[in-house]
């Protein structure tokens, strides 16, 4: 395997800090939560188009009628992911919300137990339950502060388990589909999904000022299209476990930068419950193998 030009770790890192970056840029805008979504979908699919028309459009007729269910219904998913998170920012804070999204790989093995029949062991039930811990405290000290930031909570957990959802149908696809072409045609069904939700909640899609319409784009360039790009590079040369763990820092990077845009201090409860969730999901993914056998 050849070297790559840059060390995997810096587009890593850049990936995670591009990721970290959503929360911050949702709750800079001042539209509604189903009408950044839209926004953030559509430009990520009008940006990704000129690429899968040139090269990938004929990937589409290889779709199986199974194959276009199952994107359907992980668009749907993560479109309503996309609602309850960026709901969630409304009432509770960035690090409470970003912590709590970062108990997917938790909800992942939950379904892949109940809906794929995939064994147990010591270590996945312990660090489920840590982690699992590390949310109550966090939603514990949110309900001091507030019912509303609980509810923040419970809403970013909700989202947590659509995004798992997302991914769970979207596996058997993945297996016979480019990424470019399912992330297209995923994104575009999210895109719609979302405009109907926007019309049926009697959301406005626009104007806007001015700055919202920056965010939109940003959302959809930097988090969406180059913070997953890089992490897709670099698993050329990096074990999954690299990216699980990069991704955990996630809450970390968003809680220094809510910090800093909107002076968002964290509470004892939020520290404790954050170190405990990630200690937890830390457990859950790191096996040792952090390169590939043809390492650099």
């Amino acid at each position: 395997m050849e070297k790559p030009a840059i060390h995997p770790y810096i587009p890593i890192v850049i990936g995670v800090i591009s990721v970290a970056l959503s929360a911050i840029f949702v709750k800079l805008a001042t539209a509604e939560a189903g009408v950044i979504a839209f926004y953030r979908m559509l430009f990520s699919v009008l940006f990704m188009l000129p690429v899968f028309w040139l090269k990938y459009r004929k990937e589409v007729l290889i779709f199986k009628k199974k194959d276009w269910i199952y994107s359907s219904i992980a668009g749907i998913f993560l479109a309503f992911h996309f609602i309850f998170w960026f709901e969630s920012l409304n009432y509770t804070s960035v690090a409470s919300s970003t912590v709590l999204v970062t108990l997917q790989p938790i909800f992942a093995f939950a379904g892949t137990y109940f809906f794929f029949k995939e064994r147990l062991s010591i270590k996945t039930i312990l660090s489920a339950v840590i982690a699992i811990l590390g949310s109550f405290i966090i939603s514990w000290g949110d309900f001091k502060v507030s019912g509303s930031a609980l509810y923040g909570d419970l809403l970013a957990l909700i989202g947590c388990a659509l995004i798992t959802a997302y991914l769970l149908f979207g596996q058997d696809v993945r297996k016979r589909i480019s990424l470019i072409t399912y992330t297209f045609i995923v994104y575009s069904i999210s895109t719609v999904t979302l405009l109907i939700y926007v019309f049926a909640k009697g959301e406005s899609l626009g104007p806007h000022p001015s700055m919202d319409w920056f965010w939109f784009i940003m959302l959809a360039l930097i988090p969406n299209l180059l913070g997953h790009t890089l992490f897709n590079w670099s698993l050329k040369w990096v074990s999954t476990n690299v990216i699980s763990i990069a991704i955990l820092f996630e809450p970390v990077g968003a809680s220094v930068l809510a910090y800093y845009v909107f002076r968002e201090t964290l509470s004892s409860s939020q520290i404790i419950g954050g170190i405990v969730v990630i200690t937890g999901i830390l457990l859950f993914v790191i096996d040792g193998r952090v390169f590939r056998k043809n390492k650099l």
